[in-house]
Formats: C-alpha cells, sequence, structure tokens
C-alpha cells in the first residue's frame, strides 16, 4: 500500500492503528448494550470483555508486531474496553427499566433509574 495512498510506511500504521482502535471502542459498547438486552447480568459482560481483549491483543500482535502475551498490555487493553462495554450497558439496561417498566421506575441519568413516588 505504500506510495498508492500514502507516501510512507507510518502513515499507514497510524490510520490502521485508529482503525483498530475505533473498532473495538465501537464493539465493546456493542457488546455491553447486547449483553443488556438479552438481560443476561454483568458478569456475562465481563466474560465477554475479557475475550474482546483478548482478540485486541491479537490485532495489535498480527498488525503491529507489538506484544501477544504481555499481562501489561493485556490488562490496559481489557480496562480500556470494560469501560466502554459498561458504559453500553448501563445505559441500554437504564433504557430497559425505564421503558419496560414505566410506573416502577423513572431515570435519574443516563446511567441509573430509581423508583417512583
Amino acid at each position: 500500500m505504500q506510495g498508492l495512498f500514502f507516501e510512507t510506511d507510518t502513515g499507514v500504521r497510524y490510520v490502521l492503528r485508529v482503525l483498530v482502535l475505533l473498532i473495538g471502542f465501537w464493539t465493546a459498547w456493542r457488546t455491553g448494550r447486547a449483553v443488556a438486552e438479552g438481560w443476561q447480568g454483568y458478569l456475562t459482560v465481563v466474560i465477554y470483555t475479557a475475550l474482546l481483549a483478548f482478540v485486541m491483543r491479537f490485532l495489535h500482535f498480527s498488525l503491529f508486531e507489538g506484544p501477544f502475551v504481555s499481562p501489561f498490555y493485556y490488562l490496559i487493553d481489557f480496562v480500556l474496553l470494560l469501560v466502554l462495554s459498561t458504559i453500553g450497558f448501563r445505559m441500554r439496561r437504564t433504557r430497559q427499566m425505564v421503558d419496560n417498566y414505566y410506573w416502577l421506575y423513572e431515570q435519574t441519568s443516563a446511567f441509573s433509574w430509581k423508583k417512583k413516588d
């Protein structure tokens, strides 16, 4: 691809890194929403996010020659992805509770609800 769209190989690497980052973050957010839509618990979000972090480590290894078996970088990936999947989970679960049980709950923020008085 060098010379076709970019002058140097580093331009391609930056574009690929941003694309992998966006795809990973979007997938984590959608994972949290999907778990909430299935009425599954938060533990399922953690398990799916751990698997997604493993896939992201593999992508970093295969595309950018990064370390594959590195607990430090795996933990960084896992924490970042868990934050985004938790956001997706809590936003969807709040919407579910408020929409499905509108006579019981009202929304207090994007991430929480409370009982109606």
